[in-house]
């Protein structure tokens, strides 16, 4: 049951939340299990009124990391090299009208952007960019655009080969009339290996309209399609499998069916290619169930078929979902982020391990709340985008735990701590101590002088969140008031 902890006349005017830690299960006033807040810009800060998609992109030069927010009129961009303290750094205008519906993806240090926006193509803004920005937030203009086709729903890439797969296409429009799709709705595919000079490479139309998908270099079980570039459709009724090797002989390698259908929405694979979790948008409002991930057995892309379904604690819609690990993060809309453990998937046990709630009013099934998440960034910070409020980053505090060392083999008192913090191990002796910052930067280290118990001083340090280190592999949280 949601936790009704807020003014609705606070929540309206709240422009930026920094730093808060779920604590007995709420941070702020969102519901959460797991995941703290590390910061939070509404949309008025962006000038906008509706978010959507999401992206990321961290610098290969730099390592910083940042943020992409999807909007109605607009894709913002945003520096989280310090997350609770992140930086808008301005916004790309759409390149036409307004619309709910905007993507973005990333390859070669370039975002690409397509939009249902009448006539809006795909605009493509040079990241490198963001490295020397003065002055923000700025109004961005584009480096390049393409006009092959009107406008489009979705864009896929595979970044290990700069292809990319625009879906759900329609032509320019005239003046008089709606135009058609293009190919039938299916990818569209543009070569981008040039980010600013993108061409036309050819279409397919043999199967109804993709409105996401997911294209890769398959390693998966089936070793009749190893190294082949495989393309995954979620179809609206089914599931479609591509063999898009040769640009221009593209092959239907099998289509996949399964109950309940209402709208087959958007998908992602496990890392080892054998599972498809599939998000079906309507069926929770279409057969009243809980939130349903429809797993799919992969094995044989000849022949895949529905393996089991998962089923979340919520009514609410699902939405975009993407798996990083043995992890599956899930935008839930209004029940907001969602993380399931999908270490037994082998044996179809799938497990809710954590959320974090952007839209606390209700878990009601309706389209407002959590559209989309970007779980892959290296320190483990996630972006929500939400439709209704904005850009949120949150993690698991426990991100840098270690498996090999049980967290719960030690424990931090007093939590929160003024003064001195004692660490206590009922196992292993601690042999390092190391304090850590919310960016990861070292601000004290110990030696535990193989001892059970220690106790720190950290009186001199600014009120907030850090984490403990123990031995090198364990990390626990603990805040300084």
């Amino acid at each position: 049951m949601k936790r009704n902890l807020f003014l609705l006349a606070f929540l309206k005017s709240l422009i930026v939340f920094s730093q808060t830690p779920c604590v007995n299960g709420i941070a702020g006033i969102y519901p959460c299990d797991g995941y703290d807040l590390q910061a939070h810009f509404d949309l008025s800060v962006f000038g906008a009124d509706r978010g959507n998609d999401s992206w990321g992109w961290t610098d290969p030069d730099t390592g910083v990391e940042y943020a992409i927010m999807c909007l109605g009129d607009s894709t913002a961009f945003i520096d989280i090299s310090d997350p609770v303290n992140p930086v808008y750094l301005g916004k790309l205008p759409t390149h036409t009208s307004n619309s709910t519906w905007r993507d973005a993806k990333v390859y070669n240090n370039h975002v690409f952007i397509v939009s249902e926006a009448r006539d809006h193509g795909m605009q493509v803004f040079d990241l490198t960019r963001l490295r020397n920005v003065s002055n923000p937030p700025q109004i961005f203009t584009h480096d390049a655009h393409y006009s092959g086709f009107g406008s489009a729903h979705n864009i896929v890439i595979n970044e290990q080969n700069g292809f990319a797969y625009a879906v759900g296409t329609r032509e320019a429009f005239s003046a008089a009339q709606t135009p058609p799709q293009l190919y039938n709705g299916g990818p569209y595919i543009v070569n981008i290996q040039d980010p600013l000079n993108p061409f036309f490479v050819n279409g397919y139309s043999f199967v109804d309209y993709t409105h996401d998908a997911q294209v890769v270099f398959y390693s998966g079980p089936d070793q009749d399609h190893v190294g082949k570039e495989i393309y995954i459709g979620s179809n609206e009724n089914e599931v479609v499998i591509l063999d898009v090797t040769n640009k221009n002989n593209i092959q239907l390698i099998s289509t996949a069916q399964y109950s309940n259908v209402a709208y087959s929405h958007q998908g992602w694979l496990t890392e080892d290619h054998r599972y498809f979790l599939m998000g079906d948008e309507l069926d929770e409002l279409s057969f009243g169930f809980n939130t349903r991930t429809v797993v799919f057995d992969f094995t044989d892309l000849d022949n895949p078929f529905q393996s089991f379904d998962y089923i979340g604690p919520t009514p609410a819609i699902d939405h975009n979902g993407y798996v990083r690990g043995d992890k599956f993060y899930l935008s839930n809309y209004t029940a907001g982020l969602r993380v399931i453990d999908i270490s037994g998937i082998d044996n179809q046990v799938m497990t809710e391990v954590g959320y974090f709630d952007t839209y606390p009013q209700n878990d009601d099934v309706s389209f407002n709340g959590a559209w989309s998440v970007y779980p892959f960034f290296q320190s483990g910070n996630i972006v929500i985008s939400d439709i209704n409020r904005g850009f949120f980053l949150v993690k698991d505090p426990n991100y840098m735990s270690a498996e090999s060392f049980s967290k719960n083999e030690f424990s931090l008192f007093p939590n929160p701590v003024k003064d001195y913090l004692t660490i206590q191990s009922s196992e292993n002796t601690i042999d390092s101590i190391l304090v850590l910052n919310t960016l990861g930067q070292e601000i004290l280290y110990f030696d535990g002088r193989n001892t059970l118990s220690r106790t720190i001083d950290v009186s001199h340090l600014s009120n907030g969140m850090y984490y403990v280190v123990l031995n090198g592999n364990t990390s626990k949280k603990f805040i300084k008031k």
